[in-house]
């Protein structure tokens, strides 16, 4: 299970064996049930999550109970409430599993010991942030350019498998239309 970690990280930094043999004691690992929740909103969120095994969706629950899916997130994707965790606030989102789902979690402070203990891992972690700001500025600017038919399109072209996985209303959800709206396209 952790040489998916090693082969995830090794995108970007290549690592000794005596080198992954330390990094990934970080680093603990944990099942999940299918609709079972990983963070759930107004706790605290102490880990940050890479999933190996699974599908999570990130969601925020409105003022009148209306769900907004921020994220998915399958395999050799990193997941987490980010501000709850790093600014020690209660959870905003929501976190759970639309599938059965094994992740390696690690804390906050683990997370510093590593980047500390090995440089490396330091650059790795700030390139993976890099891409999660692009990925969210792109989400935002499709947001603000594009109909939701190009949404959709866009989507099903960067991530087709999630289309076989993931419930149309879901799906609806991410793109903030209607189920009815998403099944017109």
């Amino acid at each position: 299970m952790y040489t998916i970690l090693r082969q995830h990280i090794e995108k970007i930094v290549p690592l000794t064996n005596e080198e992954y043999e330390q990094i990934q004691t970080y680093f603990t690992f944990k099942k999940f049930r299918k609709h079972q929740f990983v963070v759930q909103e107004g706790n605290a969120v102490e880990q940050e999550y890479f999933v190996l095994k699974g599908l999570l969706k990130a969601f925020y629950i409105n003022a009148e109970g209306k769900d907004h899916i921020i994220q998915f997130a399958m395999e050799d994707w990193w997941i987490t409430d980010y501000q709850a965790q790093i600014n020690r606030n209660p959870a905003t989102l929501n976190i759970d599993c639309i599938e059965d789902t094994e992740l390696l979690c690690i804390t906050f402070e683990r997370k510093n010991e590593l980047c500390q203990a090995f440089h490396k891992m330091e650059h790795f972690f700030r390139i993976k942030s890099a891409y999660g700001y692009i990925a969210l500025q792109q989400r935002i600017l499709s947001f603000l350019n594009n109909d939701a038919q190009s949404r959709y399109t866009q989507l099903l072209r960067q991530y087709p498998a999630l289309f076989q996985r993931v419930p149309k209303a879901l799906i609806a959800s991410y793109l903030g239309v209607s189920r009815e709206t998403l099944s017109r396209f």
